[in-house]
């Protein structure tokens, strides 16, 4: 069972021909841009973008990519492309869906992992630095979730 994330964000994509392969379906490669899109607007809502996390001294490498296809997007379709955060204190975990926007058929399933690098030391930190760690408490809170 997947953890369910208690801050989450989503954006709506239409897919455009340059996304396709010759029968006219999403090439594999291009889902994690669609899932890109919905981790910046994760992090926007959090108030800590990646210029935000940059400015802070740290960087966020992905280390960790899983996708599950159920079904593949079609050249035209909608799609809606869930993020939602499930942990933050010692690295980043999203876990996403990309859904068909009109039926709510579920294409495809993800997950990724980051962790903070020092930018200066270019040190792996062991803790998410405090500067994401109250962003997050900060959005939970105007949400009215315990941290």
């Amino acid at each position: 069972m997947r953890k369910r994330g208690l801050i989450g964000a989503e954006v709506e994509i239409r897919v455009p021909f340059f996304d396709v392969d010759s029968i006219h379906v999403v090439w594999h490669g291009h889902y994690v841009k669609y899932l890109e899109q919905a981790r910046c607007e994760l992090l926007d809502q959090l108030g800590h973008n990646y210029d935000a996390m940059r400015a802070s001294g740290y960087a966020w490498p992905v280390i960790d990519l899983h996708l599950r296809y159920a079904q593949p997007a079609q050249f035209g379709q909608r799609l809606t492309v869930r993020a939602e955060l499930v942990e933050w204190e010692n690295r980043l975990k999203i876990n996403y869906l990309i859904l068909d926007t009109a039926s709510g058929t579920r294409l495809t399933r993800a997950t990724s992992e980051q962790v903070a690098v020092c930018i200066e030391t270019r040190e792996m930190q062991l803790a998410s630095p405090a500067v994401f760690v109250d962003a997050v408490r900060r959005k939970l809170q105007s949400l009215e979730i315990p941290a």
